[in-house]
């Protein structure tokens, strides 16, 4: 279990550290020397069987917040602390906005000094916190009275975090891919690299290889440390240090995260919930300049306000945040909002789509689109967004947003009554958009025939063109061979048409198909070569040969050899002797030479027949022989 404090600047959140574990967490010179915390500071203490908790002591000053806000995010509770002499103070206030606006649930009041003031101003103060936190994340708090100095009180809150140690699960989740925001960095000295954060989701172990983000810096996992013991792995929902190998300190320093590959997207436009505090004296605006802090990152970054353009203190809405660098970021991920200048905290809230589109959507399709980002489960996102989408959802983008491993998605898809179309770039999409786009896509194909009779179909992309460019062209390819496989179309070459589409539906072009089918009949099975055909009819060869391609598009006639077309009534004619001859061997299988002589042709014309045959798997070759194939009924 990871708990931060937070509080104003000295009101003894590393003195209560120190008496709850024994760890002094100022290590630097000069927070020694000041008595100030500066810098995040870290501590453990076992307080029982089975239960250890990390502390994260986190810098009071206000010129510090933002490493406070380094410190306090994926932690599992917090320890908000007030000294009695002093009582309430403006970071006190901001720690709890910043508590409060990161959804922190678990956590405790501290009132700290209780020796130096009387009773009835710890009852007062007390009070004053009870009311405070009454509309927070933390509502309903225990509150505690300690001597820090003593050791009076500390026992109770020592009592209260072992028994929330035990109510809370030290493997968070571990079935997500490994992420984790880099708190510290620094050298060891015959080690290397050492990495330093709480783990946000899912288990690292020894030799893993994985991303520093958003740097795009594939490292090695040499050494794993959990409260400074060596171990194998690290889980979701503890401290751990990382000795890595493949990156220096200057590039894995404060700010980065160090995750699965698989999630490794960086990112500068995000779509998110976004809350004013009420305290705030101003609207937000539109556009107003804003630091940025997610996970242990600080960035400046743009707030994209759409409708009236502003935002009342106290109000929540779904904006954009466009950051002046790419980071790495989640759905679900908490974030803070400071202003330009970090001197106060504006806001806060959750990332709804990582990987969110310039805005030019309508006001209503966004915000439906947003209601299904705050669904419970990535399952139900999931179904959510197959029902608004007509061009489907990118399963690789859905799968890094989510954290999620690819494999496993394939059962959400089931579910949702949805399908998957292409591979290297796969969506899904729910069926009722599959139909909607098939009945689109033959609705085009047939107005191209109707307005271009002579012309063989429609190249696929330029078909995707003419209906949505929004869905990746191997995914519409799979679209449209799933039409021709159900035979509603023919692809031939990356060219779309219509099964009953004959390009030689003209005068000219009947008149020769006449000559040409009853000329073919004449030869039987001795099929004629082009050449021959054209010398027979007396017209030039190539014109032949191009109307001979156009008509084997209806099926009327079939390219058996480059330079041979048969009739379709002959082929039907052959695919009968096939099965005849078959019938007579034994076990179904005969040679080139028994197919030859049943039909009374050549040994070559024979065995273009047969190769033929083979290629549309209505023969199936075994060496010398053959025997019948599975299509041999499409030509019966």
């Amino acid at each position: 279990m990871i708990v931060a404090t937070a509080g104003h600047i000295d009101h003894g959140k590393t003195s209560l550290i120190k008496a709850l574990t024994g760890i002094e967490t100022d290590r630097l010179p000069e927070e020694r020397a000041r008595g100030m915390t500066i810098d995040l500071g870290f501590a453990h203490a076992e307080l029982g069987q089975n239960s250890c908790v990390s502390f994260i002591d986190v810098p009071g000053h206000e010129r510090f917040v933002r490493n406070m806000l380094a410190g306090v995010t994926g932690i599992n509770a917090a320890l908000l602390i007030v000294a009695a002499d002093d009582g309430l103070m403006p970071q006190t206030l901001e720690h709890l906005h910043i508590l409060d606006l990161l959804n922190v649930e678990r956590a405790a009041i501290v009132i700290t000094k209780v020796d130096k003031v009387d009773a009835a101003r710890v009852e007062g103060v007390s009070a004053d916190i009870t009311a405070m936190i009454h509309s927070t994340s933390i509502a309903g708090a225990p509150v505690f009275r300690v001597n820090c100095i003593t050791g009076d009180g500390i026992s109770t809150v020592r009592d209260w975090l072992f028994d929330l140690s035990g109510r809370s699960s030290s493997v968070d989740d571990i079935s997500q891919g490994f992420r984790m925001p880099i708190d510290r960095a620094f050298t060891i000295a015959g080690s290397g690299t050492v990495v330093t954060g709480t783990v946000h989701s899912g288990k690292v172990s020894v030799d893993d290889q994985l991303m520093i983000s958003p740097e795009g810096i594939q490292v090695r996992v040499r050494g794993i440390q959990v409260h400074g013991v060596a171990t194998e792995f690290a889980y979701s929902g503890q401290r751990c240090a990382l000795n890595l190998v493949g990156v220096n300190v200057s590039e894995a320093g404060r700010g980065n995260w160090i995750q699965d590959s698989n999630t490794h997207a960086p990112t500068n436009r995000l779509d998110v919930r976004l809350k004013v505090i009420e305290s705030e004296d101003r609207s937000l605006l539109h556009w107003s300049c804003v630091h940025l802090h997610l996970g242990t990152t600080d960035v400046l970054a743009r707030v994209v306000v759409s409708g009236e353009g502003k935002i009342e203190p106290g109000q929540t809405r779904y904006v954009q945040l466009i950051t002046d660098k790419p980071i790495a970021a989640l759905h679900g991920d908490r974030f803070i909002i400071r202003d330009q200048s970090a001197t106060r905290t504006i806001g806060g809230g959750i990332v709804m789509n990582p990987f969110a589109l310039k805005q030019r959507r309508g006001a209503g399709v966004r915000e439906a689109e947003m209601q299904v980002y705050e669904r419970s489960t990535p399952e139900k996102i999931l179904s959510g967004l197959l029902d608004l989408s007509e061009a489907g959802v990118d399963i690789h983008s859905f799968c890094r947003a989510m954290n999620l491993l690819q494999q496993n998605v394939g059962s959400m898809i089931r579910d949702a009554d949805a399908i998957v179309l292409g591979k290297a770039m796969p969506i899904g999409i729910s069926r009722a958009a599959s139909d909607a786009l098939k009945v689109s896509v033959l609705e085009k194909v047939r107005k191209h025939h109707t307005l271009y009779p002579q012309d063989p179909g429609i190249g696929v992309s330029a078909l995707r063109s003419m209906i949505t460019k929004r869905i990746p062209f191997e995914a519409f390819q799979a679209l449209i061979r799933d039409l021709a496989n159900r035979k509603l179309l023919v692809l031939s070459n990356d060219v779309v048409s219509l099964r009953d589409h004959d390009v030689s539906a003209n005068p000219e072009d009947e008149m020769l198909w006449k000559l040409v089918h009853e000329t073919l009949l004449s030869f039987g099975v001795n099929t004629p070569l082009v050449g021959v055909l054209a010398e027979k009819l007396k017209v030039k060869e190539q014109p032949l040969r191009d109307f001979l391609h156009r008509k084997s598009r209806t099926g009327d006639i079939r390219r058996v050899t480059p330079d041979r077309f048969c009739l379709r009534e002959t082929l039907t004619r052959l695919a009968a002797v096939l099965v005849d001859v078959a019938n007579k061997q034994p076990g179904g299988f005969f040679n080139a030479a028994q197919f030859r002589d049943a039909i009374g042709t050549g040994r070559g014309l024979a065995i273009h027949y047969l190769e033929f045959f083979d290629q549309l798997g209505v023969t199936q070759r075994f060496g010398d022989r053959r025997r019948i194939g599975k299509r041999i009924k499409e030509f019966l």
